[in-house]
């Protein structure tokens, strides 16, 4: 007895926006994928169940992502609960720690790089009257979600469970990024830089 490693299942996405259990999903000994983005794992598994004929993987990679948390009462996806896609997540993610971007910077390069005719996520801190309506407005307020949950949950990140090395941006912060884990999660200034540059935007392109 005592010879055998539990292995966790989270990846980089779930691990940058907190949508994890502190001391649950983090209380394995190794995670063979925790140092892997949602994108680049359905990428390989989608690959494998190609090339190799591992057909249950390709289904793997099909299956709409869910932690399967609801029974009755309906289905529960991802996604729409951390009002965030893992592409968008993929994205954001990199900016901060790669590209070591703050809000207003993200923002920018993210408005740059969305601007292809891709519909966002819809914010689940922003809705009704509150919503985000033109394009620059959704790049600000998605830039805006990210940042806060990522510091309200950085403080899981003490607690990750330790994975490969794999990619230069892994979100195994307490041992690669030394970055303080309890932050202001208003960004008072940053957001403020950012509604400004929405604004400034706005007044160019002759809006009111």
């Amino acid at each position: 007895g005592g010879s055998l490693l539990v292995l966790g299942s989270a990846n980089v996405d779930e691990a940058l926006r907190g949508y994890y259990t502190k001391y649950d999903c983090s209380a394995a000994d190794l995670n063979p994928i925790g140092g892997v983005n949602k994108r680049d794992l359905k990428a390989f598994l989608e690959w494998a169940g190609r090339e190799r004929g591992i057909g249950v993987l390709a289904r793997v990679a099909d299956a709409p992502p869910s932690a399967e948390l609801t029974g009755a009462e309906g289905a529960q996806l991802d996604e729409e609960d951390m009002g965030m896609s893992y592409d968008e997540l993929a994205a954001l993610g990199y900016c901060r720690k790669v590209e070591r971007c703050g809000p207003l910077s993200t923002f920018l390069k993210l408005r740059d790089r969305w601007a292809d005719g891709r519909a966002l996520t819809p914010s689940i801190r922003a809705r009704g009257a509150a919503a985000p309506v033109t394009f620059d407005e959704q790049v600000a307020q998605k830039v805006k979600d990210f940042y806060f949950y990522h510091a309200i949950n950085r403080h899981k990140m003490t607690t990750l469970t330790p994975s490969y090395h794999a990619e230069s941006y892994s979100p195994d912060d307490n041992r690669f990024d030394l970055r303080p884990f309890l932050q202001n999660a208003r960004f008072d200034e940053q957001f403020k830089a950012i509604d400004e540059a929405v604004a400034a935007a706005k007044a160019a392109r002759g809006e009111s």
